[in-house]
């Protein structure tokens, strides 16, 4: 893929004038863009239709976490709005991941439309091992555990995870070349840190085996935001 194939261009703002002026800026620079739960709360579908007319492609990150039948719907939902990738919580279970998957197959056939990519978060960037024991209870460290989740969504039938890029390289060697890998905690050398406590440089996380790399804040805080990006697609274009 080219270094513009592989990033993610996270909108991560509320306000929908902002997000579009954002998509428009990089318009020739990006294919795929991220739509959260702050910027979807905010403006809607309406974001997401906005970005497919002009061409691109929209990652809806509203990671479902619900029963099975709510998450299947919703996942149905946003397949019919046309979004090339969604994610759901592995926490969620096999069954409601399961069922998210079988919804997806089943809606783009009754409407013939392209299946989006479904992956599944497995423990978030912005969750250390302490906070994982001491706050959530869960004894194994990090990496055993995203190991495990990473396995229930394969199992499930999803397409890949999102995971931090420090656990890329496991997951890789673990399920092979066709799981997808979608990371976000990506911080060039010369960007802020923010509230992530599991990160790595682009160039770190494609060599551990990341596909795809969310990056928002990194770029959108610099002074010059395009030729912040460009600096990290020269990084990566031996990938």
């Amino acid at each position: 893929m080219k270094p513009k194939d592989r990033i993610i261009l996270a909108l991560d703002v509320s306000d929908y004038d902002e997000a579009v002026r954002i998509a428009y800026k990089f318009e020739e620079h990006i294919e795929i863009f991220k739509v959260g739960s702050e910027l979807f709360t905010s403006a809607g579908p309406r974001i997401v239709e906005q970005i497919n007319s002009m061409g691109k492609k929209v990652f809806l990150d509203l990671k479902f976490h619900d029963i099975p039948n709510t998450v299947a719907k919703s996942a149905a939902a946003a397949a019919k709005l046309g979004v090339f990738m969604l994610n759901v919580h592995t926490l969620g279970g096999l069954e409601m991941m399961q069922q998210a998957a079988e919804a997806l197959r089943n809606v783009s056939l009754d409407e013939n439309i392209d299946r989006p990519k479904l992956i599944g978060v497995t423990i978030l960037t912005s969750l250390d091992q302490a906070a994982l024991q001491d706050e959530l209870g869960i004894g194994l460290r990090i990496s055993a555990q995203v190991r495990h989740l990473a396995g229930l969504a394969q199992r499930a039938g999803l397409d890949g995870v999102v995971a931090s890029p420090e656990d890329a390289e496991s997951i890789r060697s673990h399920f092979g070349k066709g799981f997808l890998i979608v990371t976000p905690g990506i911080r060039p050398s010369w960007a802020a840190a923010d509230d992530q406590k599991r990160m790595l440089t682009p160039n770190e996380a494609l060599r551990r085996g990341a596909d795809y790399l969310v990056i928002g804040r990194a770029i959108l805080s610099q002074p010059n935001p395009v030729s912040a990006l460009k600096r990290i697609e020269d990084e990566i274009a031996g990938f």
